[in-house]
């Protein structure tokens, strides 16, 4: 499994995703669920993907070749608005599925998958969707402004309680990382390398790309805190008066 998240703020958008496909006693794997398209200055696409792995990387691959073989074919590299990648998406997804799901299934395999899908084209807006394992997709809205997919329960309170449309880009990182810290804790399915990509809103820019080993020494310092904070924060809660 996987967790991934989609912070769609007034500021920008900050994408995270794990990076562990499998979490068996003595089988350890691990593959990265972001993927970044685009030319600066015209548009900026970032995907993240939860779910079966084949069936995701098969789905974009498929829209990469489509690309490269057909440009005028349409797909992420023309698409005129974010609305349309989301389809495309959804689309490819659909199109493996069929292909591949009975054969999943006969292996007794999982097909579902998803995908977080946004960033901005030229002329538009930042938009942030969510692409179901079915190929149809929603997006975030100033009351629901984030997305998780795959392993979403264990992190899901922190940004209940935190993540409005109005946090900072640097708030949210801070928020994500928290996030995934508690997700890995109570989840050994989910694990580093973490990939965060930061979008400042109407920049067109792809270079905000940062990678997270287990080790890393910010996110140990925010694993620690946290932790601290939270033994702190219990300690300081009143004591109950009807306990004797």
């Amino acid at each position: 499994m996987t967790y991934c998240i989609g912070l769609n703020l007034d500021e920008g958008i900050v994408f995270a995703s794990d990076s562990r496909t499998n979490a068996g006693v003595d089988d350890v794997r691990r593959a990265g669920k972001m993927r970044v398209f685009g030319r600066e200055g015209e548009r900026v696409i970032v995907t993240l993907s939860a779910g079966n792995l084949s069936v995701t990387q098969n789905a974009l691959n498929l829209l990469e070749h489509r690309a490269l073989h057909d440009p005028r074919r349409p797909g992420l590299e023309n698409a005129k608005s974010m609305f349309e990648v989301a389809q495309h998406v959804g689309d490819a997804m659909r199109e493996i599925r069929t292909r591949d799901d009975a054969y999943l299934r006969d292996g007794n395999i999982e097909p579902g998958a998803s995908f977080i899908v946004g960033g901005q084209i030229q002329g538009e807006a930042a938009r942030l969707f969510l692409v179901y394992s079915e190929g149809n997709f929603i997006e975030t809205s100033p009351d629901t402004p984030y997305f998780q997919a795959g392993e979403i329960k264990f992190g899901k309170p922190i940004l209940d309680r935190v993540i409005t449309s109005k946090t900072t880009l640097d708030e949210a990182c801070k928020c994500a990382l928290v996030s995934f810290d508690s997700t890995m804790r109570s989840n050994v399915s989910v694990g580093p390398p973490l990939d965060l990509f930061v979008y400042r809103r109407s920049s067109l820019l792809l270079g905000k790309r940062y990678r997270l080993e287990e080790e890393d020494a910010y996110l140990r310092q925010v694993r620690e805190q946290w932790n601290d904070t939270l033994r702190r924060g219990v300690e300081a809660l009143p004591k109950p008066d009807w306990l004797v």
